[in-house]
């Protein structure tokens, strides 16, 4: 079985996420998307974070009708910080069965040789890079190399997803001042987030 991984804090789990997670599930030859929840970083801590149980938890009532994606908390049992590279070997041991792939946005893939073991995560695994607008202040910090990404690469698939500016920081903020964000949310996760009064 081929396995998409789409890594995120999810916090919250939001429209874009999923519109992102169901069209590679669609259309770029995945039998499944798991979304792999972040775990949180003991030696960074952040108090708009929600705890990881809880993120895990927005994720599966934002998929519970899709049997194509999956909520996975794979990196919550592993040593801190979470390497993608120590996953995919843990994944691999675990699931020799599955072929895992990577989703990505463009502008992960433009910093993509700074991440642990790059190399050997680009030799072993396709690469599924969907679009990704960028601010004009992070096309600035935008170094030559980094513009000049590996689209080229045998192991790189480009994927014309639909691009939603959406982001779980502009959520977690609306939601602070008490602005209505129903619609940029799943209507289960939208309610858990209100029930819960999370980010209030």
């Amino acid at each position: 079985m081929r396995i998409g991984l789409y890594f995120g804090t999810f916090n919250p789990i939001h429209v874009g996420h999923l519109v992102i997670a169901n069209h590679m599930a669609q259309y770029s030859g995945l039998d499944k998307v798991w979304l792999v929840v972040t775990p949180r970083n003991p030696m960074k801590q952040k108090d708009s974070l929600l705890a990881d149980y809880h993120r895990l938890a927005l994720v599966n009532r934002a998929i519970e009708d899709n049997n194509k994606l999956k909520a996975c908390d794979i990196e919550f049992k592993l040593e801190k910080p979470s390497y993608t590279s120590h996953t995919l070997a843990y994944l691999k041991d675990q699931y020799p069965q599955h072929q895992f792939d990577l989703i990505m946005g463009e502008d992960n893939l433009r910093t993509f040789h700074k991440w642990k073991n790059h190399e050997s995560i680009i030799s072993n695994h396709r690469l599924i890079v969907y679009p990704r607008v960028l601010t004009i202040q992070e096309e600035a910090q935008l170094t030559k190399y980094e513009t000049n990404s590996l689209v080229d690469h045998p192991n790189v698939e480009m994927i014309d997803a639909p691009v939603m500016k959406i982001s779980a920081s502009f959520i977690r903020k609306a939601i602070k001042e008490k602005k209505d964000v129903r619609y940029l949310l799943s209507d289960p996760v939208w309610k858990y987030v209100d029930e819960m009064h999370f980010y209030e």
